[in-house]
């Protein structure tokens, strides 16, 4: 049972991971490459981008599902987003990196322990 975990955890993990890299791709990058455009063709091509990250998102939470409830999915896909976003701001939008990076991770590294403890 617990290698199935592991297994599906995993899976669940690289599955979200990838799902949050086209989310974030999709919901921002348009800000930085079609600023100059109609807001019709910057949504256009988010919805096609985040066509991929439904792909993956559904496949991540039906495996996930299996072992996982369903807060616990939640958190995890916002801990997920966290760590993908910060990344793709501070070295694809060149945003400066900050404390407020740091302390919303804390907050939800809370939310983790206070959700996943007892399982």
């Amino acid at each position: 049972m617990t290698a199935l975990l592991n297994t599906t955890a995993l899976q669940t993990v690289i599955l979200l991971v990838l799902s949050n890299l086209f989310m974030t791709v999709a919901w921002y990058a348009h800000l930085k490459q079609l600023n100059d455009k109609p807001w019709w063709i910057a949504a256009l091509a988010s919805w096609g981008v985040a066509l991929f990250e439904y792909l993956l998102q559904v496949p991540a939470n039906r495996i996930g599902y299996t072992t996982l409830t369903r807060p616990q999915l939640k958190i995890l896909q916002e801990v997920i987003s966290l760590s993908v976003f910060v990344p793709f701001a501070v070295l694809y939008m060149k945003e400066p990196l900050n404390w407020n990076y740091l302390w919303a991770g804390v907050c939800l590294m809370g939310a983790v322990c206070f959700t996943f403890r007892g399982t």
